[in-house]
């Protein structure tokens, strides 16, 4: 893990790349819960039975699911020391080169392209590749856009 010891330490971080983060595990039970809170119950996702005789040989991740990892992925790579909260902002891009088998163990890698002064913090953009164990290509692909916030108490 790159632990940067204050804002302008990460300022001065980019361009640099980050990780690759510990591996993991993306396991059906996973899958099935994302279904439930999101209502997508396509069954590549969520038939194990069926989905062994389709396109990919067996269940897949659903990609927003692969996408609502990257908060937990990308916090395995870098700690800011002195942050009071960070918070999602938003997306450049994002893409999904490959599917992301349901079994799978995954991490991410990051490269820091741009850290900005924001009201009362700063906004960090880092470019995301998920990586699954033995994929030729990344499940996922993402400019993410986050939003640090100082603590005010020192």
């Amino acid at each position: 893990m790159r632990v940067f010891t204050s804002l302008d330490d990460l300022t001065a971080a980019v361009g640099e790349s980050i990780g690759p983060g510990p591996w993991r595990q993306v396991e059906q039970s996973r899958v099935d819960l994302f279904a439930e809170a999101t209502d997508d119950h396509q069954w590549i996702h969520v038939d194990p039975v069926r989905a062994a005789s389709g396109p990919f040989g067996g269940t897949v991740a659903h990609g927003y699911l692969t996408l609502s990892l990257l908060p937990a992925l990308a916090g395995q790579l870098y700690r800011v020391e002195g942050i009071a909260m960070g918070v999602n902002y938003g997306l450049n891009r994002v893409r999904f080169p490959a599917p992301l088998r349901v079994g799978t163990a995954v991490r991410a890698t990051a490269t820091i392209a741009e850290v900005s002064q924001v009201s009362g913090g700063v906004q960090l953009v880092m470019a995301v590749a998920v990586e699954a164990e033995g994929g030729a290509k990344p499940v996922c692909v993402a400019e993410t856009i986050s939003r640090l916030y100082p603590r005010t108490d020192r």
